[in-house]
């Protein structure tokens, strides 16, 4: 079947959502799923792990309430200024990490990550543990967003803009020095690119997209909190696409999909076993999120390396390639 028609069927899917899932569930999972791409961008494509990502997703929902609670700007220049946001501090950060090489580079934008952290904590606009407060005010100045229904399909139009964006980065001569700086610095070096400067602006990108994953999220939930900067976020964003397959395009998606549903419907799903299997231990199962997830986590480690898309992608590989050598006369079977 055409890719077209695929994607076509997705986009009815995804259209069709809101009827028959809870809409707020659903734009969670579209939030979540663009800060995974975002951070595939970084990471599986460019070969470089940060841990402190969640400070561009928490620091742009900050930014984004507080140009809207406060300064009394309306939605467009909200998302805007999460997204500039993300991208500025991204640049700082990135000025300083993309010097160093494997773990001097994760650990120190893990502590800048940090340092960030307690400086919005001591803030005053963000009101310390409390959170801040958000309205999601109008879209145009005129479409109500309240609306849960009308919020939807404007994260939806963001999540697709998103990932477009970061589909054609990849597949851009851009993408593809990307691609060779991560499988041999040293002879990209050779060839005469700036490494440097090419994984700076990987990492700007990367901080900018989660910008608006963060500021758009930040509306969906009517707060920004610390949990969104917290070091935790870092390492379940880091989880979430190891499941899903690092360095492949659909990978996160799927990562997204699996650690969200996991966090808000374990304890149903849990339910859901107990009664059929009878088993009672099940209905405990939305109490332990954190050690289910770990347990997916080292399956993964152990037993499908690539993740999820990426075996399944693999799997397609070998039996095309069996197919081909069965059809190919004169050779053996």
């Amino acid at each position: 079947m055409n890719k077209k028609i695929y994607y076509a069927i997705l986009l009815l899917a995804l259209c069709a959502g809101p009827f028959m899932v809870y809409p707020i569930l659903l734009m969670k999972l579209l939030c979540f799923a663009l800060f995974a791409c975002a951070f595939n961008l970084l990471l599986g494509y460019t070969g470089l792990l940060s841990f402190g990502h969640a400070i561009f997703l928490g620091g742009a929902g900050y930014i984004t309430g507080y140009v809207m609670q406060e300064l009394g700007m309306p939605f467009e220049i909200g998302i805007l200024a999460g997204v500039a946001a993300g991208a500025l501090v991204g640049w700082a950060m990135g000025a300083l990490a993309v010097r160093r090489q494997g773990i001097y580079f994760t650990m120190i934008t893990l502590a800048l990550a940090q340092m960030l952290y307690f400086v919005l904590l001591q803030a005053p606009f963000t009101h310390g543990e409390d959170g801040l407060s958000v309205q999601r005010g109008k879209l145009l100045g005129t479409f109500d967003l309240g609306n849960d229904m009308l919020m939807y399909y404007v994260v939806l139009a963001i999540a697709i803009g998103g990932f477009a964006l970061i589909v054609r980065i990849i597949h851009s001569p851009y993408g593809q020095v990307l691609k060779a700086i991560k499988e041999n610095e040293p002879r990209a070096i050779s060839l005469g690119y700036d490494v440097n400067r090419y994984k700076l602006l990987a990492f700007v990108l990367s901080a900018g997209l989660s910008g608006l994953a963060g500021a758009t999220r930040c509306l969906v939930n009517h707060q920004a909190s610390l949990t969104d900067i917290d070091w935790a976020m870092s390492g379940l964003i880091v989880l979430t696409t190891l499941v899903g397959g690092m360095g492949t395009i659909y990978g996160p998606l799927v990562g997204a999909v699996v650690i969200v549903v996991l966090d808000n419907r374990l304890g149903e799903i849990g339910d859901w076993l107990a009664n059929v299997t009878g088993i009672e231990w099940f209905h405990t199962l939305g109490d332990s999120v954190s050690i289910v997830t770990g347990l997916i986590f080292i399956a993964c480690v152990l037993l499908f390396r690539r993740g999820i898309v990426g075996e399944l992608l693999a799997w397609m590989d070998k039996r095309s390639a069996g197919k081909v050598t069965k059809s190919t006369p004169g050779q053996p079977a």
